[in-house]
Parts: C-alpha cells; sequence; structure tokens
C-alpha cells in the first residue's frame, strides 16, 4: 500500500531527515542519481531483415566478381593487351568504387555528428552544463570557422573561450554569431524553391509535370540547406534526412494540411476566390516551404535558443501576397 502525496516542513521533527537528501543546483542532482540503475529495455530480436539483404549483397558482390574474373580471363586468351586493359579497368573502377563508399561514410558521419551536437545542447541547456557547452562551442567553431561568413563570429567565440558565461548565453552568443548567417541563407533557399514550385506548378499543363517538379524542388533544397549547415550527404546520407525531415513534418494527410495551410497564411474568404491554378501553385509553394522548414530544423546543428525559429510566412509571405493580389 503506498502513502499518499502531502506537504510537510523540513524542520518538522516529526520527519526523519535522513530519508530527506536537499540538493538545490543540477549538478548536485545529477550526482545523486548516478547511483540509480536504469532498467534496460527489453532486447531486440535479430534484425533478419536486415540478415537477409547482408547476405544477397554479398552473393550479388561474389558474382559480379568472379563474372570479372572470367571476362578477364578470356580476354587474356584472345589476347594478352585486352586481358591487361580489362585488368586496369577494373582497377579503376574499384578505386572510383572505393571512393563513393568513403563520400558516403564521411556524409553520414558528418549528419551524426551535426545530430549529436543538437542532442548535446538539449542535455547541456537542461542541466546548464557549463563544460559541455563549451565544448559544443568549440566543435562549432570547427565547424563553420573556416567559412568567410563565420571569421569575425569565431573570433569573437574563441576570446569569450575563458570568460564565465552561463551554459545558455554562451550557447546564445554562439548561434547569433556562427548561425544566423546561415539561417538568413537556409530561409531564402526555402522562399527561393517555394517561390519557384508556385510559379511552375501554376502554369504546367499535366499534373504529372507538378508532381515531378516538387519532388526535384524537395531533393535540391534538402541538399542545399545540408550544405548550408555543413552537412555533405551521399545517397544514404540524404535517405537518412529525408526520413528525418518527413517524420519532423509529420504530414497525415496532404490535402487536409494543405487546407490549414492556406487558411492560416490567406484566410477563408480569400482562399476561395482565388482562381484553381493559382491555388494549387500556391498551395504546392506552401507545402514545399513547410517541407523546407521541417528539414532546417533537422540539419540545424543546434535547436533555437534565443533566435526566432522561421515561420510560413517568413519564408512564404510573397505567396500570399501573390494569391491576394490576384483575387482582388
Amino acid at each position: 500500500m503506498t502513502r499518499r502525496p502531502r506537504a510537510f516542513r523540513l524542520d518538522d521533527p516529526n520527519v526523519e531527515s535522513g530519508a530527506i537528501q536537499v540538493t538545490e543546483e543540477p549538478f548536485d542532482a545529477i550526482e545523486a542519481a548516478d547511483g540509480i540503475v536504469v532498467p534496460m529495455g527489453e532486447k531486440r530480436r535479430a534484425p533478419w531483415v536486415g540478415i537477409l539483404l547482408s547476405a544477397l549483397s554479398g552473393l550479388i558482390v561474389l558474382g559480379l566478381g568472379l563474372g570479372i574474373e572470367r571476362l578477364i580471363v578470356d580476354l587474356y586468351a584472345v589476347a594478352p593487351w585486352l586481358g591487361w586493359v580489362a585488368l586496369a579497368l577494373t582497377a579503376i573502377a574499384a578505386l572510383a568504387f572505393a571512393v563513393i563508399i568513403g563520400r558516403e561514410f564521411l556524409g553520414i558521419w558528418r549528419e551524426k555528428k551535426i545530430e549529436r551536437l543538437r542532442e548535446a545542447t538539449v542535455d547541456a541547456l537542461s542541466v546548464k552544463d557549463h563544460k559541455a557547452a563549451k565544448g559544443i562551442v568549440a566543435d562549432l567553431v570547427d565547424l563553420y570557422g573556416g567559412r568567410a561568413s563565420a571569421v569575425q563570429g569565431s573570433a569573437r567565440l574563441k576570446g569569450l573561450s575563458d570568460e564565465i558565461i552561463d551554459a545558455d548565453d554562451r550557447l546564445a552568443i554562439a548561434e547569433r554569431e556562427l548561425l544566423a548567417p546561415l539561417d538568413a541563407q537556409a530561409k531564402r533557399a526555402i522562399a527561393a524553391a517555394a517561390k519557384q514550385v508556385s510559379l511552375v506548378t501554376a502554369v504546367s499543363p499535366r499534373a504529372i509535370v507538378d508532381v515531378a517538379f516538387v519532388i526535384f524542388a524537395a531533393v535540391r533544397l534538402l541538399r542545399t540547406l545540408a550544405r548550408i549547415y555543413g552537412g555533405r550527404p551521399g545517397l544514404f546520407g540524404f535517405l537518412r534526412l529525408a526520413k528525418a525531415a518527413f517524420n519532423h513534418l509529420a504530414v497525415t494527410g496532404g490535402m487536409a494540411v494543405g487546407d490549414s495551410l492556406m487558411q492560416q497564411v490567406l484566410g477563408l474568404g480569400l482562399a476561395a476566390r482565388i482562381s484553381a491554378k493559382l491555388g494549387e501553385g500556391v498551395l504546392n509553394g506552401l507545402m514545399t516551404a513547410r517541407f523546407g522548414l521541417a528539414a532546417l530544423s533537422v540539419c540545424r546543428p543546434l535547436p533555437f535558443i534565443r533566435e526566432e525559429p522561421p515561420k510560413i510566412a517568413d519564408v512564404a509571405g510573397e505567396l500570399a501576397k501573390r494569391a491576394e493580389s490576384a483575387a482582388v
């Protein structure tokens, strides 16, 4: 039987002092919880799908290797110089494949580094960890210090490295000095993509053209935002980013979400008066802008601390003005 919670005073003689531990600082609370054993989750089952794909990939690679080896032997039997040419081409192809794989791993590593920075920032802000904040700022300087837009900001942050500053203030300064210029570039890229999608889908004659161009614009926008914030995704890195962006976006229904955006930005009466084709273009532009904002949150190495997170009106305000002028 458990006791119901109740209020009491610490100086009450009926309260056992040994059962109470008063902590005033977050660090003390963390140290007090160090001895607590956190129960581990249930052990996951073997990833049979991954094992199947790995085995099939291995068989395909072995088959390709055997086929190439037989091709080289057959060419060498016909003419030795053909065999040497085939062997040289195989070496060049192997080198190119190794470079591609290396770029994929490097891109995924950079994405994970940005994700770890974002998670570490959330943890540092929650407990006001000054040491962790200094490490995060140092990582940001290493990530962006070589850019022309961040040279002065990196110098100012290095000058403040030995100063006694609160964790949230230090991270807010880093956000203003290093990320504010990148945020401006990202917002311009999102606005340009939304405007382009709205224009093209408003004049395109076929629905398949609209769908293809919206997908193309979303892919290009995601890659642009990743490069702005320091990521260089390859194919698999891009797929990871796209999955994270769609998870962040949490689209539950395309037209329903689009209608709410139209009503939010344009208003009920105005959305009903604009032409169908123009309304479709505006809707596609707004959806592209919303996807861009979700991708920005995924690609940004820090959460928004003191800077205001961009909204639909910040990157798609021109679309609303265009639709309003068309409806008048």
